[in-house]
């Protein structure tokens, strides 16, 4: 099957509307996931960072694969980082190699946040029941409406669109069900200054996914009527 020949024209498309972004949308998308980037190494909440979660340092020696699991996707910052300086400094696509890498780290993040959601689909998480179905509407939902945004608008993304929509809907589907289940966390507010600076975040992030999304259907719009282009 030769699946590339008929995108390569929509692709091409695509990465040149992609390139007409200002650079000042483009800064302000980088300046978003520094943010981000630094909230991995904050309190979280009862002061622990998605870093002590991943590295095991919960209080009270509780730490296990769940907080590891729920602590690995704030991580996904750093590839959009990367990604984010090279939109601004460079117009050349992602290569082949570095395109798996990030959907490698993306699969990764979304096979383990639907891990983290079989507690609260098993009624084992000790949760409240709208923070049960909060969780499993927004990790759920996010995942499974960006895969099939993916699925029936790739030929409208070019390979670096595709893969900041990725990273998006991965990054959002965990940090919105962190921010539900520790929203009730007790402490004062640097114990809890990551969560803060996510609830911050996650609306610009949302707003970008969004936009992504309508990237691709004003790029089949300008196809199909080249004089709007």
């Amino acid at each position: 099957m030769d699946d590339h020949s008929p995108t390569e024209g929509d692709n091409g498309a695509a990465w040149s509307k992609e390139g007409q972004d200002p650079p000042w949308a483009k800064a302000i998308a980088l300046l978003i996931w520094l943010l981000a980037g630094v909230v991995a190494f904050l309190p979280f909440a009862l002061d622990t960072s998605p870093w002590d979660a991943v590295t095991l340092h919960v209080p009270g020696n509780q730490g296990n694969w769940w907080h590891v699991l729920v602590g690995a996707p704030f991580f996904l910052a750093y590839p959009m980082i990367w990604l984010r300086l090279r939109s601004l400094f460079s117009a050349q696509s992602l290569t082949v190699i570095g395109r798996r890498l990030i959907w490698s780290t993306v699969a990764l993040s979304i096979g383990g946040t639907t891990l983290v959601e079989v507690p609260f689909l098993l009624h084992l998480a000790g949760t409240s029941e709208w923070q049960r179905l909060s969780v499993l509407s927004l990790g759920f939902g996010i995942v499974v409406a960006s895969a099939l945004v993916l699925h029936l608008r790739r030929r409208h993304l070019s390979p670096t669109q595709a893969c900041l929509l990725g990273l998006d809907a991965a990054y959002l589907a965990n940090a919105a069900l962190c921010l539900v289940v520790y929203s009730g966390a007790a402490g004062n507010l640097w114990s809890k200054s990551g969560w803060l600076l996510t609830m911050v975040i996650v609306w610009p992030i949302g707003l970008e996914l969004l936009w992504l999304f309508g990237q691709s259907f004003r790029t089949q719009g300008s196809q199909l009527n080249p004089r709007v282009a």
